[in-house]
């Protein structure tokens, strides 16, 4: 049941991927987290309404595995978009974005605010 009245944007920074396991490169950890991140992530798929939508993605790379530093490592980050509304957000694949203003324009634009000049809508 869709728990707000007007469009609310819900923003979670999960904090162990980075700063508990991925910095400290703390494999097996950041491998267990995922694993049961992957568990929780249909039940917030069915808690959506048809205008809810779900995006994942991160601010960098942090490969657990890299151990020349503990310091942000260059791979591309997911963006993994989702609705139960397919004319809201489209079974396709987004491919590679050129900035993360496409998150800020893709929200501006949901929310009608107008604002964001930078930055591609994916939707």
């Amino acid at each position: 049941k869709n728990c707000v009245d007007t469009k609310t944007l819900i923003f979670t920074n999960l904090v162990d991927f980075d700063t508990l396991w991925g910095h400290r490169r703390l494999v097996k950890d950041y491998y267990e987290g995922l694993k049961y991140f992957d568990t929780k992530l249909k039940e917030i798929m069915d808690l959506l309404s048809e205008e809810d939508m779900l995006i994942i993605t991160s601010d960098h790379g942090n490969d657990p595995t890299y151990l020349v530093h503990t310091d942000h490592t260059r791979e591309h980050v997911p963006l993994l978009v989702y609705s139960k509304n397919k004319d809201f957000v489209p079974n396709k694949n987004l491919g590679v974005r050129k900035t993360f203003a496409d998150v800020a324009k893709t929200v501006d634009k949901l929310f009608g605010l107008n604002k964001i000049q930078i930055g591609e809508s994916f939707v």
